[in-house]
């Protein structure tokens, strides 16, 4: 009896210890925030590998500098808003991105980022690897990371 065509064929599945990951930076200077935030998310999820399987931490390391000159389109900086709520009673506090970039500039980037990677333990694995940085220097030079342009 012969065997069906279709009983040769394996599904391929990557394993975390085969991975070889890389270091990459995104200069966000005079970029728009959303399409830092995609190419981040992507290079971090390893989507733009070939060996891209969904449960498994494919992708690469992110360092994102100059996240203090990062663009938003339209009137974003005035009119959008991030709210964050501490549990307790009157501890709603919300935000516009304008008095963010005054505080922590970083946190911008980190939220578009983190809202576009998967909201489970993957996910919490995978955002380990994003470092954010305000300014031009980061302490990753060792790693040899290479330019990532939009």
């Amino acid at each position: 009896m012969r065997e069906p065509f279709f009983a040769k064929m394996k599904t391929f599945s990557a394993k975390a210890e085969e991975i070889q990951r890389k270091w990459w930076v995104i200069d966000a200077k005079d970029q728009i925030l959303g399409d830092v935030a995609v190419a981040a998310a992507r290079l971090l999820r390893g989507k733009n590998k070939a060996l891209f399987t969904p449960h498994v931490d494919c992708g690469d390391h992110v360092v994102i500098i100059n996240a203090d000159k990062v663009r938003l389109s339209g009137k974003k900086e005035d009119q959008k808003i991030y709210t964050t709520f501490s549990g307790y009673v009157g501890g709603l506090k919300r935000e516009t991105p304008r008095k963010l970039r005054e505080r922590r500039p970083e946190l911008i980037v980190e939220r578009a980022v983190t809202g576009m990677i998967p909201h489970n333990r993957l996910g919490s694995q995978i955002v380990k690897k994003l470092k954010v940085y305000a300014g031009e220097n980061h302490p990753h030079e060792a790693q040899q990371p290479v330019a990532y342009s939009l």
